[in-house]
């Protein structure tokens, strides 16, 4: 069992969301190995944002929850209804969901396998459904395993993409690509985003294509290359420290592919 665990209520609620607003399912660990009282504040915040976000864009968010030791919600129930789907940041992915045989990272955190099997199956799944996705952080790295990437387990020079822990997210400016989908959000090719984390993907799934790179050649977003829109950012459009503007962009745009 976890160490902390993040009290689901909240997200239960549902006033101020438009009644008639699209049906987004946010899939989130509110309770994970080594999890102690600091990552539960970081993952309790920025969950809540994430879904004062997608209210914010006029959307219905629904919690899915994937917490170490209770039950998951059956894939079917997932998206029955759904008109998009929302996968949140957390722990680091298990390096044998993607057949990393090298030396465990030292500071490799949070592993959950059952976690990540019902994650990739989630993202197959919207993708054979064609439902709306969103994939952040945690979630953009699980969605390059799902469709055949890997990762690297560990960044050797992660200073660029995150901070010593206080603060753990920094500003850091990535490099769109013209033609992607998040480019045309955003509205530009030169972005700078809140990132905090130490894996990232390595080799892209032939399913999705990069859309998104870091000033030292890390990529920090990707889409997949036939859904009608399935997005991946590395970084925290949600976190407190994000531009608000970038931010309802995102969300606005999630929320009016779910309306369609």
């Amino acid at each position: 069992m976890s160490e902390a665990f993040i009290d689901p209520a909240p997200f239960l609620e549902t006033r101020g969301e438009d009644p008639h607003g699209p049906l987004i399912r946010m899939v989130v660990s509110l309770g994970f190995p080594g999890m102690g009282p600091g990552a539960a504040r970081i993952q309790e915040e920025t969950t809540r944002l994430a879904f004062d976000a997608v209210r914010a864009a006029g959307g219905r968010p629904r919690l899915v929850a994937y917490t170490t030791g209770e039950g998951l919600t059956p894939e079917a129930e997932v998206f029955h209804g759904a008109d998009a789907i929302v996968f949140l940041g957390g722990a680091d992915v298990d390096p044998a969901c993607y057949g990393y045989t090298g030396a465990p990272p030292a500071n490799l955190y949070g592993v959950d396998r059952r976690a990540d099997d019902y994650c990739i199956s989630l993202f197959q799944s919207a993708a054979s459904r064609d439902v709306p996705t969103l994939a952040i952080c945690r979630g953009s790295q699980l969605m390059n395993v799902a469709f055949g990437g890997t990762l690297i387990p560990d960044i050797e020079d992660w200073k660029l993409h995150k901070g010593d822990g206080n603060p753990l997210f920094i500003d850091e400016e990535v490099l769109l690509e013209p033609d992607s989908e998040i480019a045309r959000i955003l509205g530009r090719t030169r972005v700078v985003v809140r990132n905090g984390h130490h894996q990232a993907v390595d080799r892209v799934g032939d399913q999705l294509r990069a859309t998104a790179r870091a000033h030292d050649g890390i990529v920090e977003g990707t889409q997949h290359r036939t859904a009608s829109w399935m997005i991946g950012v590395q970084w925290h459009p949600e976190e407190p420290g994000a531009d608000l503007r970038d931010q309802a962009l995102i969300f606005e745009a999630l929320v009016e592919r779910a309306r369609r």
